[in-house]
């Protein structure tokens, strides 16, 4: 299969790269700098340079695909022209066709909930407003499109986890907490996240929301000192106010804070898929974190 990529050096992208040459296929990566087109080329993706934000110049590329895969995000205030840009790109590509879309949007698109699944209520941090009614514009797209909603993606070092560990010590040597440590999150291994995209694309039912957990969602104090042994603090972590935790991470604040659970259960029921990677805790303590 010949796959249109964005996003392919970034953090999900590079994995989802990974996995799709892998596997046999063939891929096209759109590269927004000599950088980027240096990176996806030495795995051995085609690197095309272009601006994502050129939708009819776009379209004409994913055309020439038999699917496509968004996980570009540049995480600021462009996030939402870019995205909308893609989704009317592939809207002119795939219209009519029975060729894959995958978007990628995120578990903070829902509230505070220790049940969380493809059919609840939309409740957006406020960052990422916008997010629920593009979602809904790539269901609507008349073709086989997915939307990906990950929760907090973890791996290799990367990712949001890289603040658990470098939280700001009390005087006492214990790690500050993200919030009060009572929140759950939804967590994926950005390798398992990969292999989802990967089903999504080839095997996923056209219209869909595909959350992405593996199901442990632990909870931020369980992190924290996991975190915490890896180093001399021996596990003791205190508490932070929301407050303060607004202060020091600003913008992603307000979805660490949230407390979300969820099973991935329909991903594993109609796709196949099985996260087999060590868990966020894990890695913490024992893996990439320390």
């Amino acid at each position: 299969m010949h796959v249109f990529l964005t996003g392919g050096s970034g953090y999900i992208g590079s994995a989802v790269l990974r996995r799709l040459l892998g596997a046999g296929h063939r891929v096209t990566a759109l590269a927004r700098s000599e950088v980027s087109a240096a990176k996806v080329a030495a795995v051995g993706a085609l690197a095309l340079p272009g601006d994502i934000t050129d939708v009819a110049w776009l379209a004409r590329r994913m055309a020439e695909t038999d699917g496509a895969i968004h996980t570009a995000s540049p995480n600021d205030a462009t996030s939402e022209s870019m995205d909308r840009a893609v989704v009317t790109a592939a809207r002119e590509a795939f219209t009519g066709t029975d060729k894959p879309y995958v978007h990628t949007s995120g578990a903070w698109v829902y509230g505070s909930d220790d049940a969380v699944t493809e059919q609840s209520p939309f409740d957006p941090v406020a960052p990422l407003a916008w997010r629920p009614q593009v979602a809904r514009e790539v269901l609507a797209i008349p073709a086989r499109t997915g939307v990906v909603l990950p929760g907090v993606v973890y791996g290799h070092g990367g990712g949001l986890p890289t603040l658990v560990p470098q939280s700001p010590r009390a005087a006492s040597g214990a790690l500050t907490l993200i919030g009060d440590g009572t929140q759950h999150w939804i967590t994926v291994h950005v390798e398992d996240l990969a292999d989802l995209y990967s089903r999504v694309l080839l095997e996923g039912r056209a219209g869909s929301y595909w959350i992405a957990s593996d199901g442990r969602n632990p909870s931020v104090r369980a992190l924290g000192e996991a975190a915490s042994r890896a180093t001399d603090a021996g596990g003791a972590v205190v508490p932070e106010t929301a407050e303060d935790t607004i202060r020091r991470l600003g913008v992603f604040a307000e979805g660490l804070l949230r407390s979300q659970s969820a099973t991935g259960d329909k991903a594993r029921s109609e796709l196949g898929w099985n996260p087999t990677q060590p868990s966020l805790t894990d890695e913490l303590e024992h893996g990439s974190y320390t």
